[in-house]
């Protein structure tokens, strides 16, 4: 049995560029919704509104970061013990993407590429 396959380069790029924007727009869409869990700590909206946003330099090699770039972002994530105040985010405390990682919301990423992707196709 003989098999041969021919493969399209231009629309392996075309696709491969369309993935490249959705996985930007989904790490635009995870941010987003951490701003409105209210789950970052918020005194002056600075972590949250002004220094936390995509970093996308690497994306035509399929990575992007969300980054807080604050000199107390990582000592405020990683110490959930703290007392946050709860006044402007009711549910501000330290770990806030813990539940994209292992909990409720562990699968919108995945769910949030494909609509993306589905849209652009």
């Amino acid at each position: 049995m003989n098999v041969k396959v021919k493969l399209n380069h231009k629309n392996i790029s075309y696709i491969q560029k369309l993935a490249n924007q959705a996985l930007v727009e989904t790490a635009d869409a995870l941010k987003s919704d951490v701003q409105r869990s209210k789950t970052m700590p918020f005194d002056t909206g600075e972590l949250q509104n002004r220094s936390t946003f995509v970093d996308d330099s690497k994306k035509n090699s399929g990575k992007v970061s969300i980054v807080s770039d604050t000199p107390y972002a990582r000592r405020l994530y990683f110490h959930p013990e703290y007392n946050f105040k709860k006044d402007k985010n009711p549910n501000a405390g330290g770990e806030w993407f813990e539940p994209y990682i292992n909990g409720s919301k562990k699968n919108l990423a995945q769910k949030t590429f494909a609509r993306i992707m589905k849209g652009k196709l």
